[in-house]
């Protein structure tokens, strides 16, 4: 009988797409991949650090793999194992604590009942995966094809959890995502920590996305959160060439004010932010423009965050990640003194939270009566649920089983922050 193994991943697309690769490593080991409540031997949870909810949902989640299991051995791989390995090897049940830079050996440090390994330094190189980004659970594929930050802003600790900036071979690239289309994936999300800093062999990241899109006309492809200073100027070209790039960008701001993204250690002031998004917007029609935005910054005065309110109600952007801001270990932000109060921090995140709602909903209202492509991932109160290339979550009625179909779908009503639509024509899955 196969050891079973169930592996649970945190935070960021990028851990969820490292994930993929480590289930497919498991298989060929010949271990079976379960869920928590089919009693695995072994879990393995792929952790988050980079906010203090992230390190405290990983003792929230080993606490209840003790509780419902039958004395599992957990592996915590991944960022917070990067950076907190002695407190983690403590936690009941942690029988391997294992860091980023030999993340994909957790199958082989397991198998040669290692406790845990950390490098001291992460090399920065091209780097080759050896095992498919496949992810049988999910429709829509993340891709991991860069890795670590050079760029250390003053609140992240992620160039220390994650290395220098790195990127996946060229080739090897381009031969995982043929073999994801052959398994009969529609859409790739590509992602990394800094995706724009990609370069392979004299490839950059505009190189590698021209390359993939012309693959396969018919499959989507999506850019994950990339950094605004990275995005090279020909990519609107690339949108108004293929209709297979998703009219989707996520970019990250953290601030509405050059005061504060000076603090943050960003490398773009609010006006080259704001005249990038404008040009976007403007150029690519229905785009759907998202971000990143971080509270409650030490220094950031009523009136600033009134400025950074204003800045994203006016501003071209569709919707917004609301994160309170909380001190890292190692990240530079937590030497400077003018701390924001939690319950200033609480108010001011509800009101930007509030907003992005509002704004959302504008944008998906806007989108109402139009045709739009949508593929099919789930089945939820008997709604077949898709996602378009914009990114709208849309709920369709169906007797079909539509999952992984690519379907003509026109949106009609938005009701209690849903989207519903009617399938124009439903054609045959194929083969």
């Amino acid at each position: 009988m196969k050891k079973k193994v169930t592996i649970l991943s945190q935070g960021c697309r990028l851990n969820h797409a490292e994930t993929a690769t480590i289930i497919n490593e498991f298989s060929e080991s010949g271990y079976l991949d379960v869920d928590l409540t089919d009693n695995p031997e072994i879990v393995v949870i792929n952790t988050c650090t980079v906010t203090e909810n992230g390190d405290k949902d990983t003792i929230r989640l080993v606490n209840k793999i003790n509780k419902t299991t039958n004395n599992a051995k957990i592996a915590l791989i991944g960022c917070q194992s990067q950076v907190k390995k002695g407190a983690l090897l403590k936690l009941n049940n942690v029988e391997w604590v294992i860091g980023n830079d030999h993340k994909l050996d957790t199958v082989s440090l397991i198998l040669n009942k290692k406790k845990g390994v950390n490098a001291n330094k992460i090399q920065k190189k091209t780097f080759f995966q050896q095992y498919s980004s496949f992810d049988p659970r999910h429709t829509r594929v993340n891709l991991k094809i860069q890795d670590g930050c050079d760029f250390f802003c003053s609140f992240c600790i992620i160039p220390f959890a994650r290395g220098p900036a790195r990127s996946r071979d060229y080739d090897n690239v381009l031969n995982d995502a043929k073999s994801l289309i052959s398994l009969g994936v529609k859409e790739i999300i590509l992602t990394g920590i800094n995706l724009g800093t990609y370069e392979s062999n004299g490839k950059s990241f505009y190189n590698l996305l021209d390359a993939l899109l012309n693959i396969n006309s018919n499959i989507r492809f999506r850019i994950s959160s990339i950094e605004p200073t990275t995005i090279d100027e020909r990519m609107i070209q690339l949108w108004n060439k293929y209709p297979n790039l998703c009219r989707y960008l996520h970019l990250p701001l953290q601030s509405g004010t050059n005061e504060i993204l000076k603090k943050m250690r960003r490398k773009y002031d609010l006006k080259e932010f704001d005249n990038y998004i404008t040009s976007i917007s403007n150029e690519i029609s229905n785009i759907c423009i998202g971000t990143d935005v971080i509270v409650g910054f030490p220094g950031e005065t009523d009136d600033l965050f009134e400025k950074t309110y204003q800045f994203l109600e006016t501003a071209p952007i569709n919707y917004f990640h609301v994160f309170s801001y909380s001190e890292r270990s190692m990240a530079h932000a937590r030497k400077f003194e003018d701390k924001v109060p939690i319950n200033s921090i609480k108010e001011r995140s509800k009101q930007l939270r509030t907003l992005s709602k509002k704004k959302w909903r504008e944008f998906c209202i806007n989108q109402l009566g139009r045709v739009k492509t949508i593929l099919f991932e789930s089945k939820k109160n008997n709604y077949w649920m898709g996602t378009t290339d914009d990114y709208i979550k849309v709920a369709c009625k169906s007797d079909e089983n539509l999952k992984n179909m690519v379907l003509p779908v026109c949106l009609k009503t938005y009701e209690n922050e849903q989207v519903y639509g009617k399938i124009e024509a439903l054609r045959k899955k194929k083969k």
